[in-house]
């Protein structure tokens, strides 16, 4: 996180107002007003999001034309997503306004807000109707999360480090002379599922028995892995601090952009497939939360998704976007079904319910 068809059509359009000073598109209302006007603007929203390439993209598709067709300030709030998520459900929990108006999250994580009972339904946002399946959280009601895109866990790679060609399987970085070479997230995500193959594991056993996995790691940890976060990869691979990194495509796109020799794949054991969304804390005053939907509405027309994703290089949920140069057929580009038959999809249930586990068991091992 299914993907293209195609285009979307508009019901309406969403003027700015005089104190907007202009009349830029916004994109559709939701197909039910309960106001019969629009509500006060807020100076501001704060949209939470991961920096780097990331924000850069976000802001160029979706915040800037917004804040341009409604004269809204978008400010972006870095703080990591597991970070900000229990200041969110303590302020929910304590009847306080929510630090965050939007988060950008990972659908797992999302989803752990969603069961919890702190996200406002997004059902009524118009431009649902012209999305694909994609946008549809998988075992929740209505869309207390609408999901963006999907990306892929690739493995990036320089290829002057790999002569006879991509790495064909992830067991290819245990290799002596890539020690201190390569790179992971700090929490293992992305990693966890590829990495249970590679350890004589079978997706059938997860959750239950995921040794594989951890002997896997064990075996990485004596690689002396970096680990971090999305910016410091791109960092890293520009800086010519490793030769291969578990992480998400647009890491590696950022870097081939600014001239780094770089290339990625999916190796025989696959890679992990996954989607990013947006939601709303509950608790937000009445006029707030109505631009906050407007922003997550205009977020996924065919314009903002075009620009937003251009930047990322992702498949978005709107039918009919045109790929970014290079990216047509790649496989951290599924549009079609049988792109993701190398892909490792695990439900959104299972990682709710394993993922910390998970983490701090990567960290224990890591840091061990």
């Amino acid at each position: 996180m299914k993907i293209h068809d195609t285009g979307v059509s508009r019901r309406a359009i969403l003027r700015a107002g005089a104190a907007a000073g202009g009349t830029a598109l916004l994109g559709t209302l939701p197909a039910t007003r309960l106001w019969a006007q629009e509500p006060q603007k807020p100076a501001e929203l704060i949209v939470r999001a991961w920096g780097g390439e990331w924000v850069e993209a976000l802001k160029r598709g979706v915040s800037d034309p917004f804040t341009k067709a409604t004269g809204i300030a978008i400010r972006h709030d870095l703080t990591e997503d597991n970070e900000i998520q229990p200041k969110v459900w303590a302020a929910v929990a304590q009847n306080r306004v929510p630090p965050i108006h939007i988060n950008w999250d990972t659908t797992t994580n999302a989803t752990k807000s969603a069961l919890r009972g702190v996200t406002e339904d997004l059902s009524d946002l118009s431009n649902l109707a012209g999305t694909s399946e994609l946008s549809k959280p998988v075992g929740l009601d209505g869309y207390p999360i609408v999901n963006t895109y999907g990306y892929v866990y690739v493995l990036a790679y320089r290829p002057e480090a790999f002569p006879d060609g991509p790495p064909k399987s992830w067991k290819d970085l245990l290799d002596p002379r890539f020690k201190g070479r390569i790179a992971l997230y700090n929490d293992g995500i992305g990693f966890h599922f590829p990495a249970q193959l590679a350890g004589g594991g079978t997706l059938a056993d997860i959750p239950a028995n995921m040794e594989p996995c951890w002997e896997f790691c064990r075996k990485i940890k004596e690689q002396s892995p970096l680990l971090g976060e999305d910016p410091d990869f791109t960092a890293w691979f520009q800086n010519d601090e490793i030769d291969a990194a578990c992480t998400i495509s647009t890491n590696a796109l950022a870097a081939k952009r600014n001239g780094v020799p770089i290339a990625w794949t999916v190796p025989a054991e696959g890679c992990k497939f996954d989607t990013d969304g947006l939601w709303i804390p509950k608790g937000l005053p009445e006029n707030e939360l109505y631009w906050a939907k407007q922003y997550i509405n205009f977020a996924i027309t065919p314009e903002a998704q075009q620009v937003w994703l251009d930047g990322l290089g992702l498949p978005g949920v709107v039918p009919g976007l045109t790929p970014p140069e290079g990216l047509a057929g790649d496989p951290s580009y599924p549009t079609k079904p049988e792109d993701f038959e190398h892909l490792i999809r695990v439900s959104a249930k299972v990682q709710v319910e394993n993922e910390s586990d998970w983490f701090a068991r990567f960290k224990e091992i890591m840091q061990g």
